[in-house]
């Protein structure tokens, strides 16, 4: 269970995170949320459809992105999420930043989740913002950083290494009383294809760490590679992939596509 400002958010059925990106680089969605009128309209949309979460990014992390400055970020981030915030109270929102200082303002401003690609690696201050705001949190594995990440990764163990990566960083973060956490394996953050479809074939291992596991699959590259279509073609691919996720006991989709998620979720659970 997660506890999003007094809110309790039972896992026990699997839960879908709807992706809403606020940046104009973004490899599927780039620019599409750009005026906030169409934002709000597309959170609308996606709450509709059965969306348990929204994520919000004002960052693209894709491969090879540049970075911008904390200012920059927010800028783009502050106005859409009070907005949404006002416009749907009960929504659990989430914002997906990995800078401390975002991420403490965003919380001011009515985010109920932080979402961090770096488990705090690319800030040092983010473990202690969050266990200020006492916030859930969701940390992700990440080789190297957006810009330098997809260079040449190797690993001698992969899952081994990655557990150890959640390990450490859960016992800092239950130092300082952070309990409500969700890991991310970082599928295409730091990993060639075949490392990503080892993690998918491996998920249930990182079930052992007794934390809901997020995976982020959605329409990406390691779709797109082996079934030769772009990211706008891979909505089957996406569904084939979350289907064996929830299988593995992965507890939260991250998608793009909310109804298609929802649908697997309904599904999946008929066959239990």
């Amino acid at each position: 269970m997660l506890n999003c400002r007094g809110k309790i958010i039972d896992l026990d059925k699997p839960k879908v995170m709807g992706i809403l990106n606020l940046t104009a680089d973004s490899f599927y969605d780039g620019g599409k949320n750009k005026d906030i009128d169409i934002a709000i309209k597309n959170v609308e949309k996606m709450l509709i459809e059965g969306a348990d979460f929204i994520d919000i990014g004002a960052v693209s992390t894709r491969p090879g992105a540049s970075p911008v400055s904390v200012k920059e970020e927010w800028n783009i981030l502050k106005m859409p999420l009070k907005l949404i915030r006002h416009h749907f109270p009960q929504a659990v929102l989430s914002v997906d930043t990995y800078r401390a200082e975002v991420a403490q303002k965003a919380i001011e401003e009515g985010a109920d989740i932080i979402n961090d690609i770096s488990s705090g690696d690319l800030d040092s201050n983010m473990f202690s913002v969050i266990a200020h705001y006492n916030v859930p949190y969701i940390m992700m594995h990440i080789k190297g950083s957006p810009s330098n990440m997809q260079l040449n990764p190797t690993y001698d163990d992969m899952i081994k290494e990655i557990l150890f990566f959640f390990s450490e960083r859960i016992e800092k973060l239950k130092l300082l009383g952070v309990n409500d956490i969700i890991i991310d394996p970082g599928i295409g953050f730091g990993k060639a294809v075949e490392h990503n479809y080892e993690i998918i074939k491996n998920l249930e291992y990182f079930t052992i760490l007794d934390y809901p596991v997020l995976i982020g699959l959605s329409r990406k590259s390691l779709i797109n590679k082996v079934l030769n279509t772009s990211p706008r073609e891979a909505l089957n691919g996406t569904t084939v992939l979350n289907t064996m996720a929830i299988q593995k006991g992965v507890k939260i989709l991250r998608v793009h596509d909310v109804k298609e998620a929802v649908e697997v979720v309904k599904l999946m659970g008929y066959l239990k």
